[in-house]
């Protein structure tokens, strides 16, 4: 599944008037007045969706010729320091 930024997507930036309002009050606010503020972690995200090095195709060959050669070595706590690091920034 391909992710899309959903800045090239219309439906998504497509500007609607607001519930309640009618079509006339939408028209009649001045051009450049709607804003919208991201949170921190929707700007986050959408770094991350920006991103254009998410995978390294060579490290994925070696690690599937390893594993294929059976010389695969798995260090359980290297991954666990690993994944202690990632939930004390998630937690910040």
């Amino acid at each position: 599944m391909k992710i899309t930024p959903s800045a090239k997507n219309p439906i998504v930036n497509a500007v609607s008037p607001s519930r309640g309002q009618g079509a006339s009050a939408a028209s009649a606010s001045p051009a450049g007045k709607n804003t919208v503020e991201l949170s921190p972690a929707a700007r986050q995200l959408a770094n991350l969706q920006n991103s254009s090095n998410d995978i390294d195709i060579e490290r994925i060959q070696q690690i599937k010729d390893a594993i294929a050669a059976g010389e695969l070595k798995i260090n359980p706590g290297r991954i666990a320091d690993s994944l202690l690091v990632s939930v004390r920034e998630l937690l910040k």
